[in-house]
């Protein structure tokens, strides 16, 4: 399933909502792939929010990993290569019961997660302006 939604970075409701119905609470992996500050992040702090959480969601560029309430994960592979976050142990993370959003996941990385049987969705997020193209492949 392709859709397609073109929205301000300040209204991302609609796609959040979407991004739930197409989850439906099972344990997904969501691949974020766009240039720096097309909203990556944002995404993921307006989806924290709508389940009414406080945490505070910020890029975990450096720390490679941040969690959520016990079963919100959120990966940032832009700093390292493939193999460095293989290395790592952080595939084993995938294991864990919940939704994970990698930002920076590339082709490779998706490949493997489906041929492990994870549940990949990619949301691929193009700057126009001040809005933002998302591309969701499901």
């Amino acid at each position: 399933m392709k859709k397609e939604f073109e929205l301000e970075l300040t209204n991302l409701d609609v796609l959040v909502k979407e991004l739930k119905d197409i989850i439906k609470n099972e344990d997904t992996i969501i691949i974020l792939r766009g240039d720096l500050a097309s909203g990556k992040t944002t995404l993921v702090k307006s989806y924290v929010k709508s389940l009414g959480l406080s945490d505070l969601v910020t890029s975990p560029t450096f720390s490679l990993q941040a969690i959520y309430s016990n079963n919100i994960f959120h990966y940032d592979v832009y700093n390292k290569t493939l193999q460095e976050f293989i290395s790592l142990g952080m595939l084993e993370e995938f294991e864990k019961e919940g939704i994970h959003f990698v930002e920076w996941g590339d082709e490779k990385l998706e490949t493997i997660l489906k041929d492990y049987g994870y549940r990949v969705i990619l949301v691929e997020i193009e700057k126009k302006d001040n809005k933002r193209l998302y591309k969701i492949n499901a």
